[in-house]
């Protein structure tokens, strides 16, 4: 599915949601809506409120955004995921299933496919209870990190030796 065609079918889902739930469809909401839909990734409220800005559309506050995204976290568009001490989002409509690298130092995180791993998740049989979804975070260092700390290593046992 291309992105335009996600686009109007998320833009449709959501208008759904609000007309059900008795909730105000509103210019801004849509916007949050197609620039969430435009990212790649992951992203944080901070960045969200940046982009809308930047792209100059529409000028929303802070407030607004969290409670959109509650409401498209609610419609099951939009996923929340905390790493560490960070929240961040990801949208989730026509998204297939990866997991989470996160690098306990810096904090970076990257998504992780494995075929083999999805299949062993979804495979496993959970006695009374039935899986629609899930996450799966793996923490540990980056390779970027875990270079710096054993330069970090090798230099302080060189100037020890001296």
């Amino acid at each position: 599915m291309d992105s335009q065609n996600v686009k109007d079918t998320v833009r449709q889902i959501f208008t759904e949601y609000l007309n059900i739930n008795g909730h105000r469809k509103t210019p801004e909401r849509y916007a949050i809506l197609d620039t969430i839909y435009s990212i790649e990734g992951h992203f944080d409220i901070d960045t969200l409120y940046t982009l809308m800005a930047d792209q100059g559309n529409f000028r929303v506050s802070r407030a607004t955004l969290y409670n959109t995204i509650i409401l498209l976290i609610n419609a099951h568009l939009v996923i929340k995921h905390q790493f560490g001490n960070s929240s961040q989002y990801e949208k989730c409509y026509n998204r297939d299933t990866h997991h989470h690298l996160i690098c306990t130092q810096c904090g970076k995180v990257t998504e992780y496919q494995n075929e083999d791993l999805q299949r062993a998740i979804e495979g496993t049989k959970l006695s009374r209870f039935y899986l629609s979804h899930y996450s799966l975070y793996i923490y540990g260092l980056c390779s970027k990190c875990d270079r710096a700390n054993k330069r970090k290593k090798k230099n302080n046992n060189y100037k020890k030796e001296k």
